[in-house]
C-alpha cells in the first residue's frame, strides 16, 4: 500500500518504513505527526483519487530529526559594473519515518 501525500507545498510518495527530507516543520524530534492531506490511495486492489484529499485518509510518521541540508554558495555579480555579492544559503528539514497508511 502507498499514499501520495501533500505537505510544505510539495507532493510525495510513501510506504510504510520510508523515510523522507521535507521542509521543516515545528514539531519536536521524537514526536509523531499526522498527515491528513492525502491525495491518493494505492491498494492491491485498485488506486482511491481524492477531489482533492481522500475522505479519512491520514498518514502518520514519526518526526526522526530536525536540521539544515548542507551550505550552497550564491553569487551573483553584474559585468563590468564592479558590483558583486556572495552569500551562503543553509534549507532547514526535518526527516520523518513513516509509520501507517490509514485509508
Amino acid at each position: 500500500m502507498y499514499a501520495i501525500i501533500e505537505t510544505g507545498g510539495k507532493q510525495y510518495r510513501v510506504q510504510e518504513g520510508d523515510t523522507l527530507f521535507i521542509e521543516k516543520l515545528d514539531v519536536a524530534e521524537n514526536e509523531e505527526i499526522t498527515f491528513d492531506k492525502v491525495i491518493m490511495v494505492g491498494k492491491e486492489d485498485g488506486v482511491v483519487c481524492g477531489a482533492p484529499t481522500v475522505e479519512g485518509a491520514t498518514v502518520s510518521a514519526n518526526v526522526v530529526k530536525n536540521g539544515k541540508a548542507k551550505k550552497i554558495t550564491v553569487f551573483t555579480y553584474r559585468p563590468k559594473k564592479d558590483s558583486k555579492r556572495k552569500m551562503g544559503h543553509r534549507q532547514p528539514y526535518t526527516k520523518v519515518q513513516i509509520k501507517a497508511i490509514n485509508a
